[in-house]
């Protein structure tokens, strides 16, 4: 397995980890990390996922909800909603993966970890929301900063710009 599929799987079970326990605080990811702990190879990964979910969720919830046709995200299951936290996150904030990577990943994420219909699912909505970016139906705002030394900074939230423009 290599270390960015390792990166979103931990990452998925860290967002899992904090979903359950309704609390996505930095301890909640520290008390997982010191539980589980990433590999130095998988960690750069694991945390920017992780921390960028984090801070971009209200705007990753929102554009799930919208995609998932009668589906609200309390009644999805837990392994499927965050395994669809991480691959949106990339959709709307790492240009430098390929969306059809994110949306795969996803997949067999999905299928490795949830139910049989976990793929399916999964797919149905992420390539939703792939033809609406490619459509130019969500314009997102990158408010996630490149500090000095090439990493994220999370000073800033990432700020999701609807077609109406709020």
């Amino acid at each position: 397995m290599g270390n960015r599929r390792k990166s979103r799987e931990l990452a998925m079970q860290a967002l899992f980890y904090m979903d359950m326990g309704q609390n996505d605080s930095n301890e909640m990811l520290e008390r997982f990390c010191d539980n589980f702990t990433p590999s130095r190879k998988v960690l750069p990964f694991f945390l920017k996922l992780v921390k960028g979910v984090m801070q971009g969720k209200a705007d990753i919830d929102s554009t799930l909800e919208r995609f998932s046709d009668n589906w609200k995200l309390s009644r999805m299951s837990c392994v499927d909603r965050n395994t669809m936290r991480v691959a949106v996150y990339e959709l709307l904030y790492c240009h430098d993966i390929p969306s059809k990577v994110s949306i795969n990943e996803a997949i067999d994420i999905g299928k490795k970890f949830g139910t049989k219909e976990s793929g399916a699912f999964i797919n149905g909505i992420l390539d939703s929301i792939r033809m609406a970016l490619e459509k130019e139906e969500i314009n997102v705002k990158d408010n996630i900063q490149k500090n000095r030394t090439g990493k994220y900074s999370d000073s800033k939230d990432p700020v999701l710009i609807t077609p109406d423009g709020s």
